[in-house]
């Protein structure tokens, strides 16, 4: 029996153990009247995300590379993590496998992400859609590289109506991540390279223009999110929205994405931001999410004890409460009995986490 099937069985075994209320059917989420986090439209019940990044799996691969031939993988690794305690999953979204040319998305791409709704539906979680990935940079269409400004942003824009048109009737949407990572540069970037460096073999951060020109970093950001926004809401005015920001986003001294969270908030119905807190720098870390918290709920879409200690990490967690209303890590496909039997470094510290994760999962999602 291949090894996803197997775990498939397994984990909807395990889901059976859950509470009845896992596989009731999602209610939409909304923010909070005071706006300092979520609830259930409907019961008003505190929603609560706490979750996973979906951004590979345990060979690199990025979702597109192998959902359309290995779907019951994926099933697998969606029963994996609702029965880690995950009520959300963050799926990242590459522009290049959905659009076939600049204004035509691809039917055959969008058809999967229906099946990815009726999944997280029928499992009972919801998603972080976030778009425009170019994480692998060989499958980049040349043509959109090539394209100017103006008509990139029209391409993404026209990726988002797509995404939105086929998105909107799903409760299983939690929200829909414009781009992750993006910056505006400072000046002009000659090279014509869009992507950030490489981490890992990927490219996670993506610059929205090449050129400032006579503009000010953050219009240019308002500007792009607002675009989007616009684009999203012909097909979709309930979801919500989002942008998922580096941490050296804020409006200070040094390194700077030029998107400010003062400046695009009005168009977002919530913050996002990346945070991987360091050791001895706890304190550093907690005043950064404090920077974010301007009057809208946050969520710490990224996170992980990569460059601290579990308790360092714990204590984290426990102090960003006071300004952070959800909290995403990561799942790469390999369970805690997979990553326990493996030896490896990188496998202990996956165990760490997910061990980590499932004992301070929200018993109600």
């Amino acid at each position: 029996m291949p090894r996803f099937t197997a775990i498939t069985v397994c984990c909807l075994m395990a889901l059976s153990y859950l509470p009845a209320r896992a596989n009731e059917a999602l209610r939409w989420i909304v923010v909070s009247p005071d706006k300092s986090g979520f609830v259930e439209q409907g019961s008003g019940r505190m929603f609560t995300p706490w979750g996973f990044n979906y951004d590979h799996d345990e060979q690199g691969r990025l979702i597109e590379d192998y959902w359309l031939g290995e779907w019951p993988k994926v099933e697998a690794d969606f029963a994996e993590m609702k029965a880690l305690g995950a009520n959300v999953v963050r799926v990242h979204l590459q522009f290049g496998k959905f659009m076939d040319e600049a204004a035509r998305p691809s039917a055959r791409q969008l058809d999967q992400l229906g099946k990815l709704f009726a999944l997280a539906e029928r499992v009972g979680i919801y998603l972080d859609l976030t778009g425009l990935g170019c994480y692998h940079r060989q499958d980049v269409p040349a043509w959109y590289d090539a394209l100017s400004e103006a008509d990139r942003w029209a391409a993404q824009a026209a990726f988002w109506e797509a995404i939105a048109a086929r998105s909107a009737d799903s409760p299983a949407v939690f929200c829909y991540d414009l781009m992750n990572e993006p910056v505006v540069p400072g000046g002009r970037r000659d090279d014509g390279n869009w992507l950030g460096p490489p981490f890992a073999g990927k490219h996670f951060v993506q610059f929205v223009t090449l050129d400032q020109a006579d503009r000010e970093r953050p219009d240019i950001a308002k500007a792009w999110v607002a675009k989007l926004v616009a684009a999203i809401r012909q097909h979709d005015r309930r979801h919500l929205v989002t942008v998922g920001l580096v941490d050296w986003s804020l409006d200070r001294p040094g390194l700077t994405s030029g998107f400010v969270p003062q400046r695009i908030a009005e168009e977002l119905d919530f913050l996002a931001v990346h945070i991987y807190p360091e050791r001895g720098k706890i304190d550093a870390a907690i005043e950064t999410l404090r920077g974010f918290a301007i009057g809208k709920p946050v969520v710490i879409e990224e996170t992980f004890p990569l460059k601290c200690a579990p308790g360092d990490f714990a204590g984290f967690i426990e102090r960003s409460r006071q300004h952070a209303a959800g909290w995403i890590g990561f799942y790469w496909g390999r369970t805690t009995d997979e990553c326990r039997k493996s030896g490896t470094i990188a496998d202990a510290l996956m165990l760490a986490w997910l061990e980590f994760f499932q004992r301070h999962a929200k018993a109600e999602p």
